[in-house]
């Protein structure tokens, strides 16, 4: 398999100075006509925004996240949240650059976000929410170890912030992983 260092990708914290890239990167991977090139767009199923330059400053500032930002010669290509949640740890924010999806970079980053969290935190398990329509995006976790677990958490209707949703049956699914000791 390949690892980050063998396809020239850095990971580091982010900080304030990039807050307005990853709310670029972030939209471009989830809403809108430019997140059509890759495969993770929302845009059938949520207008609006994903995020904003608060609810990144957020995550930077809180003391048990970090907002991992990756980088491959310099630019800005992907990013992910982990948050530090006692015995597991919390995956979120994740967005690839849609011209860089489909050739196997999102494994790599999130496989080196488990051993973060594993090495560093000594988290058990990952958790993760991922609303329950995107099946293509569960399938692709599933492949990667994370099973679904049934429990559900309403999607945010009524709050712009992450989006105007285009149906009314959104939910988010949690999906857990245990870690390899």
């Amino acid at each position: 398999m390949d690892t980050a260092a063998s396809i020239g990708l850095t990971f580091r914290d982010a900080t304030d100075a990039d807050v307005d890239s990853l709310v670029a990167l972030i939209e471009s991977a989830y809403r809108g006509d430019s997140s059509r090139i890759g495969w993770t767009t929302e845009a059938d199923i949520l207008e609006g925004q994903r995020t904003d330059p608060e609810g990144v400053r957020e995550v930077i500032k809180s003391p048990d996240s970090r907002l991992r930002v990756v980088e491959r010669d310099g630019t800005l290509i992907a990013c992910c949240q982990l948050e530090h949640r006692g015995d597991h740890a919390y995956f979120g924010m994740f967005a690839v650059s849609p011209a860089e999806q489909g050739g196997g970079l999102g494994k790599v980053i999130l496989a080196e976000a488990e051993r973060y969290a594993h090495e560093i935190w000594g988290a058990a398990e990952m958790h993760m929410t991922v609303i329950s329509a995107r099946e293509d995006l569960v399938a692709w976790y599933e492949r990667r170890g994370y099973r679904r677990t049934g429990q559900m958490t309403p999607f945010p209707y009524g709050d712009e912030r992450f989006g105007i949703p285009q149906r009314d049956d959104l939910q988010f699914e949690l999906l857990v992983k245990a870690l390899a000791a």
